[in-house]
């Protein structure tokens, strides 16, 4: 296990998540379930010993929250907190990490997982993250962990999959045959009917050699920016020279980017119990309800024929609503926010709406 390496992302903004998730202060370092914990410390815990050596753990974050990421993992090193100066979608956080993992151990197998999703079954994803490592470990390939869809969601990403040419030793590991984006609600039931396609996780795993082979190929660009910084990695002169690569990278995810152009990719099919926690809706399912279908996070809520609500509001806030039917009702700081749940996918405007009238100061 000792070449074994996670790369956490965890740069992100959540805006769907406003106004709970700020530009100060996104998700991935709130405790949106309740737990005791964040989003960042529980993705932290799941492969700390468990998959990889703590030491080998990496987090990719944006420069602002690198003193986010310090206080909410202590025990992590300095030098394992890679600071991005630009938000550039998940190819550039992903090569920079490769590139420089690359230099210290080239035998590394590593794991990427975004910071901000939900894994109920740990024990199940660990078995299955356990068997694309050896897989990985084995044979060129790029490995993505796909879910076994529960509904014709058109919030997700989906992976259709092939049975492999060659017997594995798991059976669970399949060939993929094509990538589809968010498809509209008839696509999507065509899908689940279909029986073999899966969500895509956005959880990764491959050899460092294989995932550099694969960005030398289809992004040549990035990999000849982030291979050309080799002797800078771990100095003082890296700052300087990431911030010349991130303004010269294109802004594109390892999606659209590599595994959409590949011959070698693997799914893992896996019933994890994951959500990406994109929206207060995928929050709602995840969260324990009262007879009258309310999700309540809050020590001092009461609630009068209302149902089918989510709220998230501060402990010492006391909270009367009377007579709300599937709405959405956050108080995060100086914001209130009360949207019915059906307009989620508004929140992001109402975002943009915010910053041109108020400023930056409420987003």
């Amino acid at each position: 296990m000792n070449h074994h390496y996670c790369t956490i992302m965890a740069g992100g903004v959540g805006s769907r998540f406003w106004p709970m998730s700020r530009s100060t202060h996104p998700k991935q370092f709130i405790d949106v379930l309740g737990t005791g914990k964040s989003l960042l410390q529980q993705t932290y815990h799941r492969y700390a010993g468990h998959l990889c050596p703590p030491e080998n753990i990496i987090v990719v974050t944006h420069a602002a929250y690198r003193e986010l990421v310090k206080k909410q993992l202590p025990h992590l090193p300095d030098e394992n907190i890679f600071c991005e100066p630009q938000r550039k979608n998940t190819a550039p956080c992903i090569a920079y990490a490769s590139y420089k993992i690359a230099g210290k151990d080239p035998k590394a197998l590593i794991a990427v997982a975004p910071s901000d999703h939900l894994i109920l079954k740990e024990k199940t994803f660990v078995k299955a993250m356990k068997s694309c490592y050896a897989k990985a470990a084995s044979e060129d390939c790029l490995i993505t962990l796909g879910i076994r869809p529960m509904r014709p969601d058109t919030g997700y990403g989906y992976i259709q999959f092939n049975e492999p040419e060659v017997k594995e030793k798991d059976p669970r590991i399949k060939k993929v045959k094509t990538f589809t984006e968010k498809p509209d609600m008839e696509m999507a039931q065509f899908f689940l009917q279909s029986g073999d396609f899966l969500w895509n996780s956005g959880i990764f795993v491959w050899s460092v050699s294989s995932i550099i082979k694969a960005f030398e190929k289809y992004l040549p660009e990035e990999a000849a920016l982030f291979r050309n910084g080799h002797d800078l990695y771990y100095t003082p002169a890296e700052t300087k020279y990431i911030e010349r690569v991130y303004e010269q990278c294109k802004n594109i995810s390892i999606d659209y980017g590599v595994m959409e152009k590949v011959q070698n990719a693997y799914v893992r099919s896996s019933a994890i119990g994951w959500s990406d926690l994109g929206t207060w809706g995928s929050l709602y399912q995840h969260i324990d309800k009262d007879k009258n279908g309310n999700a309540v996070i809050g020590k001092n809520v009461m609630l009068h024929q209302s149902s089918g609500c989510i709220v998230h509001v501060p402990k010492n806030k006391l909270v009367v609503m009377e007579g709300l039917e599937d709405y959405i009702v956050v108080e995060a700081e100086d914001i209130l926010l009360i949207c019915k749940k059906q307009d989620e996918q508004q929140i992001r405007n109402f975002v943009n709406e915010v910053k041109a009238q108020k400023g930056e100061k409420f987003v």
